[in-house]
């Protein structure tokens, strides 16, 4: 903010685009991450349930159909056992999603299977993950920067067009070719959608930035890890420190079978595809025989 004058006290709140922010200029209380995964959780209503608590994944479940979150609910008789997660969407009746859900349990125990794995899978096989999670994330990485330059490029050349817009409905209301009212009106219009326009474009150049942040998020999730031997049991710290959120398909039925697809998405990283049992002894057997030639050629 401002002021007029040094006379004149009254503040005057500058436009966001127009702050300038100048970090660690002192010792910070807490660490950006544990900053950012509290305003994160903050940014998540989590209202209490009937039985009057609150599901450690609440905020987290997406509906994969139409994007919108799942409800946490508990069934006629308060039993946290039959406690499920159900699209806002049917909540809200409207027509635009069906009424498909997921129990608690089972989501638990999909997560808690899954953040295992993916454990087990970083610890053992490092730098085959590192590398997995930067070829993934180059072409991700090389395809969405694109796009989002071209959305940068075409706001930043509308900018300029309202600039001269303005300047010619200006000089039209001066010479009367245009009246007062009427270039209030369009001055008002080209006024609102550059606003629009300049918030876009500040979100755009930080999405840009942040898409430059995969190597640094990979090491940073690797480090995670590091600091867990085993996890026993799922807490609330554990799921927000790992999951950034799920996505949750509609059951299936596959050979007799109910299945409920599920897309674990974990912070910094996105989706993790750990590899199966006999993945793994593949693997094993690549690592052992790579140990057994260097021995042989150092002998």
């Amino acid at each position: 903010s401002t002021t007029r004058s040094f006379k004149d006290k009254t503040k005057i709140h500058r436009p966001k685009e127009e702050w300038k922010v100048f970090e660690n200029t002192h010792e910070a209380i807490i660490d950006s991450e544990t900053w950012e995964l509290v305003q994160e959780l903050r940014s998540h209503k989590r209202r209490p349930n009937r039985t009057g608590e609150v599901s450690i994944f609440s905020g987290l479940l997406y509906c994969a159909d139409c994007g919108e979150k799942l409800y946490y609910s508990v069934t006629n008789n308060y039993s946290r056992e039959q406690a499920y997660f159900f699209c806002s969407n049917y909540r809200k009746n409207t027509a635009n999603c069906t009424a498909h859900y997921i129990r608690e349990k089972v989501v638990h125990a999909l997560v808690l299977e899954s953040l295992r794995r993916v454990l087990f899978y970083v610890q053992a096989f490092e730098k085959q993950f590192v590398q997995e999670q930067l070829d993934k994330s180059s072409e991700e990485q090389r395809k969405e920067i694109a796009k989002k330059r071209r959305e940068l490029a075409k706001c930043e050349k509308r900018i300029a067009e309202l600039d001269v817009l303005f300047q010619r409905i200006y000089e039209d209301n001066v010479s009367g070719k245009l009246s007062d009212e009427r270039f209030a009106t369009m001055s008002a219009s080209y006024e609102a959608e550059q606003k629009m326009l300049k918030e876009l474009l500040t979100q755009l150049k930080l999405d840009i930035e942040m898409q430059d942040d995969k190597t640094a998020n990979v090491s940073a999730f690797v480090e995670k890890v590091k600091r867990y031997t085993e996890i026993k049991e799922l807490t609330p710290a554990v799921v927000n420190e790992f999951i950034d959120y799920i996505m949750v398909s509609k059951k299936e039925v596959i050979d007799g079978k109910t299945v409920y697809p599920i897309d674990i998405h974990y912070n910094g990283v996105g989706i993790i595809n750990a590899p199966s049992a006999e993945e793994y002894e593949e693997m094993f057997q690549e690592r052992l025989k790579q140990k057994r030639s260097k021995e042989e050629k150092t002998a």
